[in-house]
């Protein structure tokens, strides 16, 4: 990678979806990007999506071991994206006070997981992730699909995601917080 595209990358970043963003798939989500660049195109996971549901209600014990079961039941399960929808990856996110930035490892097994887990990280578990061919999330941003925001430690937490998008956008300036306190859906206004 040239330093021009280690300048430009967005790994690391959170993407908003624009309030005029109405695919159902992504309205108002906040996105992580995993990863990022020009011609590689970009991967990510959608963090405000709970599905409702644990790994426990989606693998068996026969999947892990005992003690991973155990562990790993409780994890809350999110949609990561419209893309492998049929594939559970663990990833691992926590807050660096050192240098105020989001840690995260993706594309965890459960082992490695629970090493996460055991160093403080949060654990969560997606189904799907979100993808972009090289180029296409450039377009997007472009078009103004996406607002770029640096993550902060709130996005690590589980309670609350049902109003991180809100939340994050009111951050950006006044005329979002104005969007972020409109009804979802202003035909029923």
């Amino acid at each position: 990678m040239s330093p021009d595209e280690q300048a430009e990358t967005l790994k690391g970043q959170l993407l908003l979806a624009a309030p005029a963003l109405r695919e159902p798939t992504f309205f108002q989500s906040v996105l992580l990007l995993t990863e990022h660049s020009l011609e590689q195109g970009a991967h990510g996971y959608i963090l405000n999506r709970p599905i409702g549901r644990t790994v426990g209600d989606l693998l068996s014990e026969e999947t892990f071991p005992g003690e991973q079961f155990a562990e790993l039941a409780d994890t809350p399960v999110f949609m990561g994206g419209p893309v492998s929808t049929e594939h559970l990856t663990f990833a691992a996110l926590g807050w660096s006070d050192y240098d105020g930035k989001l840690q995260y490892s993706t594309h965890l097994s459960a082992q490695e997981a629970l090493m996460h887990q055991m160093e403080g990280y949060r654990i969560r578990a997606f189904v799907g992730y979100s993808g972009w061919s090289g180029g296409q999330l450039e377009d997007e941003l472009e078009r103004d699909s996406w607002i770029t925001h640096d993550a902060e430690p709130q996005v690590i937490e589980v309670s609350g995601v049902d109003r991180l998008w809100k939340d994050m956008l009111r951050e950006i300036s006044p005329f979002y917080r104005l969007v972020a306190d409109e009804p979802d859906n202003l035909g029923l206004n």
